[in-house]
């Protein structure tokens, strides 16, 4: 059983890969036909706006139109997110005790 589970492993890691390299190919696409603005360009408007490191991105399509969804990580270690429409950088909405840079 243990040499089962240890031979699933690579294959884990490959699919997870594989739906990574999906992902950046599916984002670059909707900047280069211009749907979305480039994380790069959305990542410093947060840094310029929330107090924390942003630790994890994820582009999402919900409700008919894609999204970014960041979540930050404040010196005061309680986690929070913001998620900001892609196309333009509204704030669409916020989770958790969210630090604003005053």
């Amino acid at each position: 059983m243990r040499l089962r589970k240890l031979l699933l492993i690579p294959i884990v890691v490959a699919i997870s890969a594989a739906a990574h390299d999906e992902d950046a190919a599916r984002a670059r696409a909707a900047v280069e036909r211009g749907e979305i603005k480039p994380l790069a360009e959305l990542l410093a408007a947060v840094h310029g706006h929330y107090d924390g490191k942003v630790i994890e991105t994820e582009l999402v399509w919900r409700h008919d139109r894609w999204t970014y969804e960041f979540k930050l990580l404040p010196t005061t270690g309680r986690l929070y997110r913001v998620q900001l429409d892609a196309a333009n950088g509204e704030v669409v909405g916020t989770r958790g005790p969210v630090q604003e840079k005053h």
